[in-house]
């Protein structure tokens, strides 16, 4: 069997934040359609362990690690089956405002979603 090719990871990760986004509250879809926020990606890494090989089961583990005026760290680690690290990934976001189009601009995040993310945060 092959090897998954890294950029899977990243997919894997980006549906893993959205999904923490969803089971929080805070679906982006609609926070960008209701209030003109999201939040957009601005940096993203990995740290591989092992290679995942294709009909692996993987488990997607995701935490709020960090919260700024404008920004969050997402910490996400995969892991197979028997808790076997496969890798360590994050993705700092940061709150942005549509203002025009597909022009955007970096905001603080508001209270009331500071307050939600707060109660998720990673101590």
């Amino acid at each position: 069997m092959g090897i998954v090719f890294y950029p899977r990871y990243y997919e894997w990760i980006d549906e893993a934040s959205h999904i923490f986004f969803d089971k929080i509250g805070l679906n982006p879809g609609r926070l960008l359609r209701e209030r003109g926020i999201t939040f957009a990606l601005a940096e993203t890494g990995c740290r591989y362990f092992r290679p995942g090989r294709y009909h692996d089961e993987i488990e997607i583990i995701t935490e709020l690690e960090e919260l700024g005026e404008k920004t969050l760290t997402l910490r996400h680690e995969m892991r197979l089956s028997g808790n076997e690290v496969l890798l360590e990934g994050y993705e700092k976001r940061i709150c942005v405002r549509r203002l025009e189009g597909t022009t955007f601009e970096a905001v603080s995040i508001p209270e009331d979603i500071l307050t939600l993310l707060r109660d998720h945060l990673q101590r």
